[in-house]
């Protein structure tokens, strides 16, 4: 992505996404299942917001936020277009049908990347390789990069663990899961809001002050789920003002990288950057249950990711962009 920009990784990583969704369909065993996700997992880091982030910030410059913030709220209705259409054809058609289905789809992202990432390329690295290798490996040992891969990595598994497990934990203190499926609705609505409000509000403050007041307020907003249950509408508004942390913690996360180093090697930084984050939030689900039930609860389990959140934002360190504002 720094030597050569965006389009023939995003076009390699379709192309690989509609070859693995072939391949799970067809999967006659669980390894090749496993093995033919695994393929899809490698498409998705070619093709979901780290690739495209990267371009939009080598693209856009300092128009980047607003850029960033359309692709998001675009990104975000996915789920929405998506888990219904899916349901549809199930209803309809094989799980195996279905993915073939999907494949079809897919495959309409090949040439929207291959004739759409056409605009000139500046080489965000140097094009020389051993160069390019050395200035990798100096920005993963760099001091401040680490305790913020590391702040961004520990705050990305506590939101998304809050927000995968919020109905077993409202469930859990007697509201019904039709209600806490709405809770978690109204959630997702809040991300749409807090992704709409962090351009014009928050840029106006440093990276670090935005960074560590979005994981402050994941941890109050977690915090307060862990102890208020009652009554729908009060948890309906706690959910909403979570969902909104999350919101701008995703666009924090595309920002990251840019608002402290600018450009140079963005793919490179980005690549560790996302690769953490995406490990914790994949783990997130599985570890948030295992909290739970070592914890006795999900209660408690929440009041563990808020310690986090807080921790996260106590990691994220000065840096002389900073003083930009």
């Amino acid at each position: 992505m720094d030597r050569r920009g965006p389009r023939a990784v995003m076009t390699a990583g379709s192309v690989l996404g509609v070859l693995a969704v072939l391949a799970i369909a067809a999967a006659p065993s669980l390894q090749l299942f496993l093995l033919a996700w695994l393929l899809a997992g490698m498409a998705m880091s070619a093709t979901l917001y780290a690739p495209a982030f990267t371009a939009i910030a080598g693209w856009a410059g300092h128009r980047r936020v607003r850029a960033l913030t359309a692709v998001t709220l675009v990104a975000g209705l996915a789920s929405t277009v998506f888990a219904p259409l899916t349901a549809l054809l199930l209803q309809q058609l094989s799980w195996r049908h279905t993915y073939l289905v999907l494949a079809l789809i897919l495959v309409v992202t090949i040439p929207l990347h291959w004739w759409g990432l056409t605009p000139a390329w500046t080489p965000l690295t140097h094009t020389h390789k051993n160069a390019s290798a050395g200035e990798r490996a100096r920005v993963a040992r760099q001091p401040e990069f680490v305790l913020l891969v590391a702040a961004l990595t520990l705050g990305g598994f506590c939101v998304y663990a809050v927000a995968v497990n919020l109905v077993p934990l409202l469930t859990e203190h007697g509201i019904s899961t039709t209600e806490a499926a709405l809770a978690l609705g109204i959630g997702g609505a809040g991300q749409v809001a807090g992704r709409l409000v962090y351009g014009p509000v928050l840029t106006r403050f440093s990276a670090r002050i935005r960074t560590v007041a979005t994981l402050t307020a994941g941890s109050l907003t977690t915090l307060a789920l862990a102890v208020v249950h009652q009554p729908l509408a009060l948890v309906g508004a706690l959910s909403f003002a979570a969902g909104a942390a999350r919101g701008i913690f995703t666009l924090i996360e595309a920002t990251a990288v840019s608002d402290r180093w600018g450009a140079q090697s963005l793919g490179a930084r980005n690549g560790i950057l996302f690769g953490a984050v995406m490990a914790a939030s994949a783990f997130a689900p599985w570890l948030g249950t295992l909290l739970a039930t070592a914890l006795g609860g999900y209660a408690p389990a929440f009041a563990v990711l808020a310690l986090g959140c807080l921790l996260a934002g106590v990691l994220v360190r000065p840096h002389h962009a900073d003083a930009r504002g």
